[in-house]
C-alpha cells in the first residue's frame, strides 16, 4: 500500500511543509518534540485538515485542497496509534478491539488478535486495570482489526519505562514486518527509528529533508539537522574558501575535502572518528588539552579544548588512562568529516 503526501499547514511558530512518498515499507519521521511529526500523522488520518496540498493512499486521493476533496477519517483506511492509546475506559479489552473490526469478521478477527497479542487472560478487564504495555497492545490490536492500508505509530514507546520499552519494541517489530502496507513511525529516538524502519526522514520546524536509506543517513548526513538527529557530537560552522579548502573556525583548522561539495556551511564529525594512532589514510591532526572526562558504563566522552580553538571537541574512547588537563594529539581521517550544506 503506497502513500503520497505533499501538504502545508500553519502551526504555532512555524509552517508545516511536508513531502513524503513510500510504498509498502516501514518509514520513520525523526525529529524533536514539536517539529510537526505528529501533526503530519493527524493530517494523513484526517483528524486535522491541512491548509493546502494533497494526500493519496494506495491510489485513492483522500485530500486535495484544490479539488475540495477531504475524505472522512473512518473512510481513509488508516490506523493511527495515539500516544495515549485512546482506549474506551468503560469497555473491556475484547470490546475495545471489537470496535475496530469490520462487522462481517468481527468475532473471528478479534479472537485471532487476542491470541496474537497474548491477551487471552485479560480480555474481560478494563483499561484502568492494565499496565501501559498491555494497553498499547490492545490499542494496536484494535487498529489491526480494521485492516488499515497505512499503519501510523505516534511515539509508541514514550509512556513506557526502559525495560518494558524493549519488550514492546520486539513485539512491535514483528507486527511491522508482517504488516502488508506502509508503516509510518514518529519518533525522537534515533535508535528505535533505525531498528524498526528501512528509510528515515529528518523533520525540523515542520520541514522534512527527504526520505533516505537509514544507513546512508547515519553514515553520511547532509544537513546540520540530520547530523544532530543521527547523533553526531561535533557539528560546527565551516567556511568554504575560493580554492575549495574548508576552514573550521571553532577548531582553527583547514583541510582539502576528498569530494567536491558546493555551498558547504558546516561540518559534522562523530566522537568515535578520532584516534590516538596515526591512520594510513589522509587525516587532520588536532592538538589540545583535556577539559573534562564524562565516564559512562562502556566508554567515556572526553571534552578537549583545541589549541587556538574556541569550541570543545567531543571524543568517545575506552581509554581509562586519560587525565584532566592532559595535553593530547588526535588524528581525524578526512573521510570521517561530513560536509553539510544547510
Amino acid at each position: 500500500m503506497s502513500i503520497f503526501v505533499d501538504i502545508e499547514k500553519n502551526l504555532d511558530g512555524f509552517r508545516l511543509n511536508m513531502q513524503l512518498e513510500a510504498d509498502n515499507i516501514p518509514i520513520a519521521l525523526l525529529g524533536a518534540s514539536g517539529s510537526g511529526k505528529s501533526m503530519t500523522l493527524r493530517c494523513i488520518a484526517g483528524v486535522e485538515k491541512p491548509d493546502r496540498g494533497k494526500i493519496v493512499i494506495d491510489g485513492q486521493c483522500v485530500f486535495d485542497s484544490e479539488k475540495k476533496i477531504n475524505i472522512p477519517p473512518q473512510e481513509r483506511g488508516t490506523g493511527l496509534l495515539f500516544q495515549n492509546y485512546a482506549l474506551f475506559p468503560t469497555m473491556t479489552v475484547r470490546q475495545n478491539i471489537m470496535c475496530g473490526a469490520h462487522r462481517s469478521r468481527k468475532y473471528t478477527c478479534v479472537d485471532a488478535l487476542i491470541r496474537q497479542f497474548g491477551l487471552e487472560k485479560l480480555d474481560k478487564r478494563l483499561p484502568s486495570e492494565l499496565s501501559g504495555g498491555q494497553q498499547q497492545r490492545i490499542a494496536l490490536a484494535r487498529i489491526l482489526a480494521s485492516q488499515p492500508r497505512i499503519l501510523m505509530l505516534d511515539e509508541p514507546f514514550s509512556a513506557l519505562d526502559a525495560f518494558l520499552r524493549w519488550q514492546v519494541e520486539q513485539q512491535l517489530s514483528e507486527v511491522i514486518e508482517s504488516f502488508p502496507g506502509t508503516t509510518i513511525l514518529v519518533s525522537h529516538n534515533r535508535e528505535e527509528a533505525y531498528r524498526l524502519c528501512q528509510k528515515i526522514a529528518v523533520v525540523q520546524d515542520g520541514k522534512t529533508y527527504g526520505l533516505r536509506e537509514k544507513r546512508e543517513l547515519f553514515c553520511h548526513p547532509k544537513t546540520q539537522a540530520e547530523a544532530h538527529l543521527v547523533g553526531m557530537e561535533n557539528v560546527l560552522d565551516a567556511q568554504q574558501q575560493s580554492d575549495g579548502t574548508i576552514y573550521i573556525p571553532a577548531w582553527n583548522i583547514s583541510f582539502t575535502p576528498q569530494n567536491t561539495v558546493p555551498n558547504v556551511r558546516a561540518v559534522s564529525v562523530s566522537a568515535q572518528a578520532f584516534t590516538l594512532e596515526e591512520p594510513s589514510s589522509e587525516y587532520l591532526t588536532v592538538k589540545g588539552h583535556i577539559t573534562r572526562i564524562m565516564h559512562g558504563p562502556m566508554d567515556a566522552i572526553v571534552l578537549i579544548t583545541p589549541q587556538q580553538g574556541s569550541s570543545l571537541l567531543h571524543w568517545r574512547t575506552c581509554d581509562t588512562s586519560l587525565q584532566r588537563d592532559q595535553s593530547i594529539r588526535l588524528y581525524l581521517p578526512l573521510d570521517q568529516i561530513h560536509l553539510l550544506t544547510e
